[in-house]
Order: structure tokens, then C-alpha cells, then sequence
């Protein structure tokens, strides 16, 4: 009779093909000593978040732990950061839909277990059970018989340039670059969802155009960036919006994930578009030949009762320089528009201003950028570009908070 564990390691994850969308989880027991695998489960849950989908792992495979090597030691390791920290005890629980899930987990695992993050390379079996459920093929909980890691916005944000080797560090000081000696302060930024207007491919612009809500897609698409983004958990300060509707009301949702409020800067607001607001290309291609050229072939040239890009660039640094000001050292989302997100990019890059027309930016897409503190760059801050349009599940992509 093989002996009974002393030690057994649960793997457990989840998935949302949609998020939300078809849920399920995946979660197996080991033997630490041997590697043998105990017990395993597959189980669609339904439609679900990621996270709920991450939790529902968690319990299964504390159950089967319980179940299959009852008083054996537990140690949970999963590839999800925010379930992880959740557990630890190390991150608040602030989404409502979490917390009861939470609590239901922290009932089962006993007093001494860990819990440890891992890569999701590490953690290919549950995650290939974790699919077998969405794909419908489930694997009832019990005995058993006999994908490339992804970078994440959380991993960027704990540890800029760990992979630096030594021949590099003294490379860029030769260029000029010394490594960061001060907490950086790191800007979230969230494009707003897609509004009747952005669908039409209309000009949009700032306070004094139409601005039109949100649609019922940019209203998902807000949800979908807001679920990736709980996965930052505490280290967030604040959600910073520009004054327009459509961001507002993102903000709002994302705000609402992370339990935090939203603080208006009308630093960041959309260009003004003035006589063109409301209008498609073509239409001010029509209407206005002449005015939509000289736009074109300038940085210095509004449209008719609008800004120019220098003029925007000018209020978007002195909205960026508040922030700075105001949250050194921590992390804030900002979530704005089009053109102050490209300028943010080409600043941190210290990119020439039309470098802005060189970049798409995709609607509810997330971009991360952190400054340094640094005496002898412009403004006392160096910038680091850290991840640019990228667009959370459910929009398009398949990286979800856990993973960050």
C-alpha cells in the first residue's frame, strides 16, 4: 500500500473565452515528494470572468487536496498574481463578485498552506485541463488513472529591465542611460470605448464637440479592460479621466473593479476638433479641402475653432506633470483619448511630436509608460516606454489579469 503524502502541491487555473464568456477550470493534486498526480478535474462552470473561472480552480483543487491526502500539507501554486495575492493575504479583495469565492477558498485551505505564483509555463497542466473544460470535454473531479509564457503589465510594473544583463547595463551607460535609482511613477493608459462616433469613424473631439456615451460595444469593452486591470490590485492610487463623456464613463467602470474613485484632468482630454466635429474624413474632405491639407502638413494648424497638435502636446504635458506631481512613485490609469494617449508615447520615447502619426492606438486598448526620477533629464523625469496597445480579452486578446 503506497504511503499516504506528506506534502502535495495543488496546480490549479481558469479561463473565460470572452471574459466574460464559456468558463472553466482545470486543477489537479500532486504528490511533492514524487511528482505523481492524485487527483485531477476539468469543469465548465458556464459563462464567467477569468477570475471567477481562476477561483473556481482554486476551490476544486483545494477540495480534491482535502479529499485525496487528507492532513497532508498544501501547496497551492498557480499562474493567476491576483488570486495569488488575494490569498496571501497581501491584496484587498474589492471586486464584490470575488469576494464570497474568496472567503469560500480561504475556508478550505488550511491554516499552513502557501500559496506560490508561478509562470503560466509552469503551470501547462492545469491550464490544458483549464481548456479542456471550455472545449467541452470535462474531466469529473477524482483520482486519476496512470503554452508560451506571456508578459504581463504587473511583471513590468515590479520589475523594469530585471532581464538586463551586465554586458547591456554597460552598454546603455555608454549611450548615456544609468539605471533608475528612484521609484517610478507609472501612467495606465486606457483608451475610451468605442462611441457611435468612433464606429463612423467621425471626428470626436473635446469639450466643446458632441460627445456622444458610450455604445453598448464600448460599454463591454470598457468591462473587458476593466476586469484585466483588477488584477493590479492595491498598487493602483487613483483613475484619472479627462472631463469628455465616453472616458468618463470607462473610467467609471474601470474605477469600479479596482474600488477606487475617478479624478477628472482636463490636461488629457481629446484634441478639439471644432467645425469638423461630427464629420467623417471624407465629409471634411469635402466640405474643406484646403483647411483638412494645411492640417495635415502641419503640427502648428488647428482645424477651423480647434487645436493644433502643439497646442494639445501643451496640455496634455501640463496635465502628465499634475499626475507626476501629485502621485509620485505610485501607479495611476489614465484613461483618455486618441491623441493625448499617442503624445504620452512620443514623450516618454522622446519621440518628435509627429511621431504621433506613426502609431495606431485600438479603442479601450491599454498602454504602459513609467518615468523616473532623473536630475539631468528635461523636467527632472526620464520616461520608459513599457507596453503599448495592447487590447485585454474579450477585445480582441488573450491575456487576462491573472497572469500580469
Amino acid at each position: 500500500m503506497t504511503a499516504a503524502p506528506d506534502t502535495v502541491v495543488v496546480e490549479a487555473d481558469g479561463g473565460s473565452r470572452g471574459n466574460p464568456g464559456p468558463a472553466g477550470y482545470g486543477a489537479l493534486v500532486r504528490d511533492a515528494a514524487t511528482g505523481e498526480v492524485l487527483a485531477e478535474a476539468a469543469v465548465a462552470i458556464g459563462e464567467a470572468t477569468n477570475n471567477v473561472a481562476e477561483y473556481a480552480g482554486l476551490i476544486a483543487g483545494l477540495r480534491l487536496a482535502l479529499d485525496h491526502a487528507p492532513g497532508a500539507r498544501i501547496e497551492v501554486r498557480m499562474d493567476s498574481k491576483l488570486v495569488v495575492e488575494q490569498m496571501k493575504g497581501a491584496w484587498k479583495v474589492k471586486h464584490p463578485g470575488l469576494q464570497p469565492l474568496h472567503a469560500e477558498a480561504s475556508d478550505l485551505a488550511p491554516a499552513d498552506t502557501t500559496f506560490t505564483w508561478i509562470p503560466r509555463a509552469e503551470n501547462a497542466d492545469a491550464d490544458a485541463l483549464a481548456n479542456r473544460a471550455m472545449d467541452g470535454d470535462e474531466v469529473a473531479p477524482g483520482p486519476v488513472g496512470s503554452a508560451a509564457d506571456e508578459e504581463s503589465v504587473i511583471e513590468e510594473i515590479e520589475s523594469p529591465g530585471a532581464a538586463r544583463t551586465e554586458r547591456e547595463q554597460d552598454q546603455a551607460g555608454h549611450r548615456g542611460w544609468s539605471p533608475p535609482t528612484g521609484a517610478p511613477t507609472t501612467l495606465v493608459l486606457v483608451r475610451h470605448g468605442v462611441t457611435k462616433h468612433t464606429s463612423a469613424k467621425k471626428f470626436s473631439g473635446g469639450l466643446g464637440g458632441d460627445n456622444p456615451p458610450l455604445s453598448e460595444e464600448g460599454l463591454a469593452q470598457a468591462r473587458a479592460a476593466a476586469d484585466w486591470l483588477a488584477g493590479l490590485g492595491d498598487r493602483v492610487d487613483t483613475v484619472v479621466a479627462s472631463p469628455v463623456r465616453r472616458t468618463r464613463e470607462t473610467a467609471e467602470v474601470v474605477a469600479d473593479a479596482l474600488g477606487l474613485p475617478v479624478e477628472v484632468e482636463p490636461g488629457f482630454a481629446e484634441m478639439e476638433f471644432g467645425d469638423w466635429d461630427g464629420l467623417t474624413f471624407a465629409e471634411v474632405a469635402e466640405q474643406d479641402p484646403e483647411g483638412l491639407e494645411a492640417w495635415l502638413g502641419s503640427l502648428d494648424v488647428p482645424p477651423p475653432g480647434g487645436e493644433s497638435f502643439r497646442e494639445v502636446e501643451k496640455r496634455v504635458l501640463g496635465g502628465l506633470g499634475r499626475v507626476l506631481e501629485q502621485h509620485p512613485g505610485r501607479t495611476v490609469v489614465v484613461v483618455s483619448h486618441v491623441t493625448p494617449i499617442k503624445t504620452l508615447v512620443a514623450h516618454t520615447m522622446g519621440a518628435p511630436l509627429d511621431a504621433v502619426f506613426r502609431m495606431e492606438l485600438s479603442p479601450a486598448s491599454v498602454s504602459v509608460v513609467s518615468f523616473y526620477p532623473d536630475d539631468k533629464a528635461p523636467g527632472g523625469v526620464r520616461g520608459s516606454m513599457r507596453l503599448y496597445n495592447t487590447l485585454p480579452p474579450g477585445n480582441g486578446a488573450s491575456i487576462d489579469p491573472g497572469r500580469w
